[in-house]
């Protein structure tokens, strides 16, 4: 009897024992590693010169990074499989498997990240306006054509030793912001009214629900050989819209919300504005910040540890006109996109190392148009809204206004990833950070400055 009453003791000290250690790595966020997960443009060995992105550029991130996402795959217009973007180098030129080989070259002490691949990512362009990326609706609406665009992933993802699919899909996005004169808002609200708020996709319900399918199905399928699945929510995509959290949650392994690019160039090119705000602003929609995306799924079922908030490397720049108020202050007058960099070369987007070097004013051999002024650097301490630059047009120089993210508001938000309990950030992307230390001299600055915040204890 007494033994028996000693194992009891025993078994029920256990049982507390387990119950307070699994509690102090919930408490202390040991229980689950944080997720770095750093999305991979492909595309940008085409670029020239210091913006050349490498192979040996590509490892050298890789021991700050828990996962790697291939950018980007397609689907087919006709069959509805999932293809290679770029075929010639994706295959041909085995970029998948140069890419996926570089984790086993990595010291053994190092930990390897999950290499998988993405497809859609507002790479895959057809059509134009409601009509674009028709392909990826049509392949919801069809159980057959769903099933053969998961065996086609699935194929792809084993053949070419792939750890997981990446599900980056392209919804229709929701219409920019239009300025309209008082007489214009006022005649638009009359107008909404009477008729409603305009349909992007009249059959929205319908994908949204077909989506669900789509990724219990994949998932099924990935499960067999232990493949992930993740879904990247892009910009401008409405998560209330085509996303329902709790029905979604089971069957992935996480979700890269790409809470940012609320204001473009391309969408928004009269007006400029915080491209990333962290919290609710005032007279800016309730929607444009990250704290309300991120909220939408964790309050609507998805667990936070599977939310990972992306982070940009970039920064939009748009051209100040002598209409735009001096003091840079935004929402503000503009034309359009700045002038492209002297590196990615694409108007409207600033690598970090290009705004870094303008706003540092550092000389390079790359720049062929020196600053001919000095830019004005409003910082972020509220740590709310992030910060922004700008170079007042004069007679020898277009003025310009750039919104970008820096290390200090990247540890922000990875401040508040922590704060929120959510599963870690998505780095977007490693081309765009100043992966070669031209500026800052160490190589990814943000991504290092992210990664070394995660991994310190509160």
């Amino acid at each position: 009897m007494e033994r028996n009453n000693m194992r009891l003791v025993c078994c029920i000290t256990l049982f507390f024992v387990i119950i307070a250690v699994s509690t102090a790595k919930t408490v202390f966020g040991t229980q689950e590693p944080t997720k770095v997960v750093c999305f991979y443009n492909a595309g940008a060995h085409t670029r020239d010169g210091q913006a050349k992105f490498t192979l040996e550029d590509l490892q050298i991130a890789f021991p700050h990074c828990t996962h790697v996402i291939y950018g980007y795959a397609a689907i087919s217009e006709k069959f509805k499989k999932l293809i290679p973007l770029n075929e010639n180098f994706d295959v041909n030129q085995q970029h998948y498997k140069k890419v996926v080989d570089l984790k086993n070259r990595l010291n053994n002490r190092l930990p390897k990240p999950k290499i998988i691949l993405s497809v859609g990512g507002g790479a895959d362009i057809s059509g134009e306006d409601d009509e674009k990326n028709i392909q990826y609706r049509d392949l919801l609406e069809s159980a057959a054509l769903r099933t053969t665009f998961i065996n086609s992933a699935y194929e792809t993802v084993k053949k070419y030793g792939f750890d997981g699919i990446d599900l980056a899909w392209e919804f229709p996005e929701t219409k920019p912001k239009k300025i309209r004169s008082k007489i214009g808002s006022f005649f638009h609200s009359i107008k909404t009214k009477v008729i409603g708020p305009s349909v992007i996709d009249k059959k929205a319900e319908d994908h949204r629900q077909q989506f669900i399918a789509l990724v219990r199905e994949l998932k099924r399928t990935m499960a067999m050989d232990n493949l992930l699945v993740s879904v990247t929510v892009l910009p401008n995509v409405n998560s209330t819209v085509y996303y329902d959290p709790k029905a979604l949650a089971p069957h992935l392994d996480f979700v890269n919300l790409m809470a940012y690019d609320f204001y473009t160039p391309a969408r928004n090119p009269e007006e400029a504005d915080y491209t990333s705000p962290l919290f609710e602003l005032v007279d800016r929609r309730f929607d444009e910040n990250i704290d309300f995306q991120v909220n939408y799924w964790t309050r609507n079922g998805a667990p936070a540890n599977k939310i990972v908030l992306g982070i940009p490397t970039f920064a939009r720049a748009w051209q100040m006109t002598t209409d735009s108020n001096i003091n840079g202050i935004p929402p503000l007058t503009v034309d359009g996109p700045a002038e492209q960099g002297p590196f990615t070369r694409d108007a409207g987007l600033l690598s970090y190392a290009e705004v870094c070097q303008m706003i540092e004013g550092k000389k390079t051999p790359a720049l062929t148009t020196p600053p001919t002024g000095s830019y004005l650097v409003e910082k972020d301490t509220s740590r709310r809204r992030g910060p922004y630059a700008y170079l007042l047009p004069g007679p020898n120089s277009k003025g310009a206004w750039i919104s970008f993210e820096n290390p200090d508001y990247a540890v922000a938000k990875a401040t508040y990833v922590k704060s929120k309990g959510l599963g870690g950030v998505a780095i977007n992307d490693l081309t765009l950070d100043d992966f070669k230390g031209s500026c800052s001299y160490e190589r990814y600055p943000i991504l290092q400055a992210v990664s070394n915040h995660l991994t310190k204890p509160y």
